[in-house]
C-alpha cells in the first residue's frame, strides 16, 4: 500500500510540473526589464510551453495580470 501511494503521488507530481518547449530567449526580466539575478535568484515558470524567467516574485503576478502585454516583448 505504501509503495501504491509513493507511485500515485510521484505520478501526480509529474503531471502537474510543465516542460518548456521554448527556452527563454533573454538575459533580462520580461516584466522590469532588470538583469535575470541582478535580484536574487530568478523565478521561472513556464506558459503555454514558453519558459518565462522574472527577477523576482513580484513581477511573476504583474506577468500574470497582462501575459499578452509581456509576451509581445520576446523574439519570435
Amino acid at each position: 500500500m505504501k509503495t501504491l501511494l509513493t507511485t500515485l503521488t510521484i505520478l501526480l507530481a509529474a503531471a502537474t510540473i510543465q516542460a518548456a518547449d521554448k527556452p527563454y530567449p533573454l538575459k533580462k526580466c520580461l516584466v522590469s526589464g532588470n538583469e535575470l539575478g541582478s535580484m536574487g535568484t530568478p523565478v521561472t515558470k513556464v506558459y503555454d510551453g514558453q519558459e518565462i524567467k522574472f527577477c523576482c516574485k513580484p513581477c511573476v503576478k504583474k506577468f500574470e495580470a497582462n501575459k499578452a502585454k509581456y509576451l509581445t516583448k520576446l523574439p519570435k
